[in-house]
């Protein structure tokens, strides 16, 4: 996927079995665990959601208002979240650290951290208490049935050529999307499944999106481009 294509805004809670996607987890943990290792990343230590001393983990899709600008109106402003130069600290990576390490499932802070190691060309730039990667790994552990870090998690392998893993999550993406009542997961699973080739995914998640009114255009420009758009 191409940054700037993925469309993160506020997303609705979804119900999932948690005990499941535990599970598919930790099966999922030991596929990864060559790939893992080749990165100098150990996928079993990516550290503690919840020590001594740290404000939160809130989940990030129900957390008051007042706790969501305590955290975001110091540490994942415009400038944090643009990569442009930190607020509190004199590196981006600690204000994302500390931002996700409060609310490991936050979308945006999740993709702002993708796009730091991109750009920085390594997988823990500077002021990163882990690797890039941990941090999607730690919101999946943290709220397993929260579709938006599967479906972040793709696109971070996609990015890598991992693309037997990106499908992986993309799936559970799907199954932990619930029933929205907004267009931005499936408009997101939608252009994930374009980049990956299942095109016939891609076009059912168009439609779901479509019709709960999504107004970008450029997922049904690509299908029809690719000849694959039906009405």
């Amino acid at each position: 996927m191409r940054r700037g294509d993925m469309t993160l805004t506020k997303t609705t809670g979804l119900t999932a079995c948690r005990a499941l996607a535990g599970a598919a987890l930790a099966a999922l943990a030991f596929v990864q665990a060559d790939a893992y290792a080749q990165q100098g990343i150990n996928p079993f230590s990516c550290g503690d959601l919840n020590p001594p001393g740290q404000y939160g983990p809130f989940d990030y899709r129900t957390i008051p208002p007042d706790v969501r600008h305590r955290v975001e109106d110091y540490h994942f402003t415009p400038d944090v979240e643009s990569l442009k130069k930190g607020n509190t600290a004199a590196l981006v990576g600690a204000d994302l650290d500390y931002t996700l390490r409060a609310f490991p499932n936050s979308p945006r802070a999740l993709l702002a951290v993708s796009r730091y190691a991109t750009k920085m060309k390594s997988e823990r730039p500077s002021g990163l208490r882990f690797p890039a990667e941990c941090y999607l790994e730690r919101a999946i552990r943290f709220m397993p049935e929260d579709p938006m870090p599967h479906l972040l998690y793709a696109s971070y392998m996609k990015d890598r050529k991992r693309m037997a893993e990106a499908k992986t999550q993309l799936d559970e993406a799907e199954r932990l999307r619930g029933e929205p009542t907004n267009f931005d997961l499936d408009y997101n699973l939608g252009l994930m499944y374009f980049e990956l080739g299942s095109y016939d995914k891609a076009l059912a998640a168009a439609k779901r999106a479509y019709d709960l009114g999504a107004p970008q255009l450029a997922l049904m420009k690509k299908l029809k481009a690719a000849g694959k758009w039906r009405e």
